[in-house]
Formats: C-alpha cells, sequence, structure tokens
C-alpha cells in the first residue's frame, strides 16, 4: 500500500504548498511505501497562523471539557490500536509486536494520563495578613513540537497531550523519516472533532521546517526531542526572543553491574535487563544501556551469559508476530553504526557477538539490517565508550570497586539515565546518588511512571518531560493579589 502523506494546517489536510514531496521508505525492505511533504517557512507560517486563530477560544475551554478532548482522541488511537502498529512498523522497521505493545499502548496512556492529571489541578493559594495571592496556570498560547523517528507516536503524543491539556494549540513536525503515524493522528483529531487549528501538523526536512518553527516569532515555546547537536541549534534559534524551551538530547548510558547481582539466583534476571536495556528498538533509544560497566569479580559469567543470549536473538521480517529484533532506520544511520565497530576493531577492540549484518530472508536483503553487537577491550576514552552510537552497539569494560564504577559511569558528556544492577541497597542508593544522570533505575531498566520528571542533565538536554514537570512548561504562572480593604 501506497501512502500519500499530508499537512494539518486549520483542520484540513492538503499537501506542502510548493506541491514538493520526499519519499518514505521502509528501512526493514528498502522499498518505497509514500511520500511526505516537503514542507517549507510558508507552511509553518499558515499553521501558525491558523493555530493564533484557534487558541484563544481552545485556552477558554474549561480544563474538564479539554481533560475530555484527550480522552477522545485516546480512544480514537486505542481503536485504532492495529492500524498504529502496522504503520509504525512499516515507517521504523521495528516488529509488529513492539509496535503494538510500546508504541500504541504508550500513544494512548499518554493521552489518558494528561487527562487525568488536569482534572487534578488547582490553584495555590497563600494568606497574608491584608490579603490572598492565588497563583494561575494559563496557556502559553501557541507552541512548537518536534518529535524524533526512533519511537514516532510515542514522543509525539508525550509532548501534544499537556501541550492541548494546559489549552495551547500547537505545530507538530514529526521525522520526515516516520511520518505515517502522525498523519494518522491528525486524522483522529479532525474525525473526533477537535476544533480546527488546535492541532496542526507540518511534515517535511528539520532544516527547513524545523528551523521555520523554531524561529516563529509567535511561537511561544518549543519542545524538542533529539540529537545534542540539533538540540544546540534549537536552543541558538530560541534564545533571542526568550521562548521557552525544553530539550531532550542524546544519552551514553551506563549499565551497572555488581556481582551481587550476578548469583545464581539473580544471574538469569540481571542478564535478561542488560540485553533489553542494550538492544531495546534496535539499540535506537536514548535509554538504552550501551555502556555497560561489569565488577571484575564476575566479567566471565555476565559475558559469557550476555554471548549466548546475543547469539539467540532472532532477527527477521518485522511484520511476523515473534520477531523481537528488527532493522534500523536507514541505510545512512547503519552505515553510521558500523563505523564505530569498525573503529573499534582498528583500534584494538574484541567483538564478542554479532558485529556484522545478518543474512536475511530475499524479500528484506535491501533493508537496513544489522546484528545486535557486544564489543569488550578498548580504552576509556574510546569514541564508542564516549560518544552516543545509537544503534545495537554495547561497549563493555571491566571495574574493580564501586568508586571506579562511579568515575567510569560518570566519563560522558552526557547525563540522561543509568541503571545499577545490585541486591544491596546501600550500595544501590549510594551508587545511584552519586551518577551524574537525570534519571537511574535499580535491578530493573525504562520502568517508567508517567507522574515523574523524564530528562537529563550535561549534554543530555534542559528541562523535564511528564507529570505536573510537562503541565508547567506548556503554561505560565500568574499571581494575583487580592488586598483586603
Amino acid at each position: 500500500m501506497i501512502h500519500e502523506v499530508q499537512n494539518l494546517i486549520g483542520g484540513k489536510h492538503g499537501p506542502a504548498r510548493s506541491g514538493a514531496v520526499l519519499d518514505n521508505i521502509n528501512p526493514a525492505t528498502g522499498s518505497f511505501i509514500g511520500t511526505v511533504p516537503r514542507s517549507n517557512a510558508g507552511d509553518v507560517d499558515a499553521a501558525v497562523h491558523a493555530a493564533l486563530e484557534a487558541q484563544p477560544a481552545w485556552g477558554s475551554v474549561p480544563i474538564d471539557e479539554r481533560a475530555q478532548w484527550l480522552d477522545r482522541i485516546a480512544d480514537g488511537l486505542e481503536e485504532s490500536i492495529e492500524e498504529i502498529a502496522v504503520l509504525e512498523s512499516q515507517d521504523t522497521g521495528k516488529p509488529i509486536h513492539n509496535a503494538r505493545t510500546i508504541d500504541a499502548a504508550r500513544s494512548v496512556a499518554n493521552f489518558r494520563h494528561f487527562a487525568h492529571a488536569i482534572r487534578g489541578l488547582h490553584d495555590d493559594a497563600y494568606r497574608m495578613t491584608n490579603a490572598l495571592n492565588y497563583t494561575q496556570r494559563v496557556p502559553i498560547g501557541v507552541c512548537g513540537l518536534i518529535s524524533p523517528w526512533n519511537l514516532p507516536l510515542y514522543l509525539l503524543s508525550w509532548k501534544v497531550a499537556p501541550a492541548l491539556a494546559m489549552g495551547n494549540a500547537v505545530i507538530c513536525k514529526p521525522s520526515e523519516l516516520t511520518p505515517l503515524t502522525a498523519h494518522l493522528l491528525g486524522k483522529i483529531s479532525v474525525d473526533r472533532g477537535l476544533p480546527p487549528g488546535v492541532l496542526n501538523i507540518v511534515h517535511g526536512l528539520g532544516d527547513e521546517v524545523g528551523q521555520a518553527i523554531t524561529e516563529h516569532m509567535k511561537i511561544g515555546a518549543i519542545s524538542f526531542t533529539g540529537g545534542t547537536t540539533t538540540g544546540r541549534r534549537v536552543a541558538l534559534a530560541t534564545a533571542p526572543r526568550f521562548a521557552k524551551t525544553s530539550l531532550e538530547l542524546g544519552g551514553k548510558n551506563a549499565t551497572v553491574v555488581f556481582a551481587s547481582a550476578c548469583t545464581e539466583e539473580h544471574i538469569e534476571r540481571t542478564l535478561d535487563g542488560i540485553v533489553q536495556a542494550g538492544f531495546a528498538n534496535q539499540g535506537q533509544v536514548c535509554l538504552c544501556g550501551s555502556r555497560l560497566l561489569i565488577e571484575s569479580s564476575v566479567w566471565n559469567v555476565v559475558t559469557e551469559g550476555l554471548v549466548r543470549r546475543i547469539q539467540a536473538i532472532e532477527i527477521d521480517d518485522p511484520s511476523d508476530e515473534k520477531t523481537r529484533f528488527g532493522a534500523l532506520i536507514s541505510q545512512a544511520h547503519r552505515d553510521k553504526v558500523e563505523s564505530y565497530i569498525t573503529q573499534a576493531v582498528r583500534d584494538g577492540g574484541k567483538v564478542l557477538a554479532g558485529g556484522g549484518r545478518p543474512v536475511v530472508q530475499e524479500a528484506l536483503r535491501d533493508g537496513a539490517w544489522l546484528q545486535p553487537t557486544l564489543i569488550t577491550g578498548l580504552p576509556k576514552d574510546h569514541a564508542c565508550h564516549l560518544e552516543e552510537i545509537f544503534g545495537p552497539v554495547v561497549v563493555a569494560e571491566p571495574f574493580t570497586d564501586e568508586a571506579e564504577a562511579i568515575v567510569s559511569a560518570n566519563s560522558t558528556e552526557y547525563g540522561l539515565a543509568a541503571s545499577v544492577w545490585t541486591r544491596d541497597l546501600a550500595q544501590a542508593r549510594r551508587v545511584s546518588e552519586s551518577l551524574e544522570t537525570g534519571m537511574v533505575w535499580v535491578n530493573t531498566w525504562l520502568h517508567r511512571d508517567l507522574r515523574v520528571p523524564f530528562g537529563g542533565v550535561k549534554q543530555s538536554g534542559i528541562g523535564r518531560e511528564g507529570g505536573r514537570w510537562a503541565l508547567e512548561f506548556f503554561s505560565e504562572i500568574r499571581n494575583i493579589c487580592l488586598h483586603d480593604d
């Protein structure tokens, strides 16, 4: 099936004003699956105009009614779970099982969560001797939302839901590599009767559409998820007009494994967690544990167990319900990931598992396939230890004690997340509180509660998403002081 994606501006779907399009390619097969509008600044300006017209009325809708709108969109997504899964699998090359149980399910949960969250909002009040102060959360106006290709609808809905909940109109820019589910979200919003102009979706390239959104003087806030290099450009574009800016950027996350988590009783669970952290979504998650730090006394048992598990991973057609490991997003991205493996081998690293392209069936031979890979024997300052590869490559190194593990874990410019594996809860607390990251999981990975803050430190971003932090970002606070006569 060929998909003709269109922009959504002012409640109507249509092509880019120039008529230009981009090809949409299925990364698992390399085949053409449709076209995407190649929009430009003119399309963005039209979307902003539509948003500015719609926002005052939307912002005045009572908060309980806005919550009902979020639930209606969630209903539409829930009724389209299977369609979302198919589209997401075609667009990203990920297994359809994962697209259904993770991406599609989470998109529904995001809208449900923020519908529930705003129903519990209330104004704060502070009594003085002769006055009453109360604070209000009011809409920003128009917000620009720029989302990545790795978890397309999952992360787009993570921004759209709280932005709409707080009374804003939005301009969304999905990745040009994965436009299908954003287009579906737009169709669902129209079908459910969301007022025109409240949700606008403009497709195209980052340096044409994304830049136009970040530079637009009428857009009061930008929420961006993507690479750190692009995040710097976003920050520079928004700084002159002091637009609110949230940046969820890259990560080079450590999985820290202590001996106590590798006893006969616990080793299987620990190994399962390491594999999940390292290779979920083909390693294309900013939270992936791509640096594996293993206490030296259990180095052999951990690495040998990982090799067995990695070699047992079946790589096959993403549309097969049994498949759990899919293709990378594009051949260009695979080339980039492979360059790190090549560099590692050239510099003396040892590939314990993977390292090459898998043998796949004929229909998949033009896809962006790469084996999950485990590498050891590299110096601590090697690029594979320090730079975000964003693919199925995990680099392991031993440590002798807790202090060395903490130094190694903190040795990159990133600070997004980490996982710590230990049965000593005092140690878990000491290590977790010493890590320079925004999030730490203990004896688990990516165990998410949507109420808690999500984000990083250092080069991993600015601000937090999730829960009340998202609602605060997508609003301005106003204090009113009532003086008693």
